[in-house]
């Protein structure tokens, strides 16, 4: 009888740790950083890949630069070789390519952080709304292209996040970036 409760209780346990866990992976993290704002979203299949909109103060707080990081447990000795190179990635099935901007050891394997571009903010971040509204996701996987098996060099190739307060998160992150802005005069 005993080990029956400890068996429930321990299921019980984790039961409540998946719950809680899903209940964070939608919440928005926004701060600041020397010059810049950011707003971040944790993805819904890698919790510690996130999804970025930095907005600095030397662009007056008009432009965002979306990006996004991926772990990968993968250790091929010529990841490196990415850097500042274009790759394949499918943005809901379309495909474009993400700019690698920097890879770093970390953990077990490396985190590669990839960048989407720059854009006017509020266009952007209306445009993505909308986006988001229509497919009801965001989801990025990273495919093979031209001389690049994706395979190689990502464990994980997919991940999604959820954009539900995308807009407030990036108002919050812009009014920051004013502070730091009014801060520097």
């Amino acid at each position: 009888m005993k080990r029956f409760a400890i068996f429930i209780s321990l299921h019980l346990f984790l039961f409540l740790l998946v719950i809680a866990y899903q209940a964070q992976s939608s919440e928005w993290t926004i701060d600041r950083y020397k010059t810049l704002s950011f707003a971040r979203v944790s993805g819904e299949v890698t919790h510690g890949d996130n999804l970025n909109f930095w907005i600095r103060a030397e662009d007056n707080c008009e432009k965002i630069y979306n990006t996004f990081t991926v772990y990968t447990y993968e250790k091929p000795g010529d990841i490196n070789q990415l850097l500042n190179k274009n790759i394949p990635i499918k943005l809901n099935g379309a495909e474009i390519t993400a700019s690698v901007q920097d890879i770093s050891p970390f953990l077990m394997g490396y985190r590669v952080h990839l960048s989407l571009g720059s854009y006017p903010i509020k266009e952007y971040v209306y445009f993505l709304k909308e986006f988001y509204d229509e497919f009801q996701k965001y989801e990025i996987e990273i495919v093979d292209g031209l001389n690049f098996t994706a395979s190689k060099y990502f464990d994980i190739r997919n991940n999604s996040w959820k954009l539900d307060k995308l807009v407030p998160s990036v108002l919050e992150a812009n009014k920051l970036c004013r502070e730091l802005s009014q801060e520097k005069l």
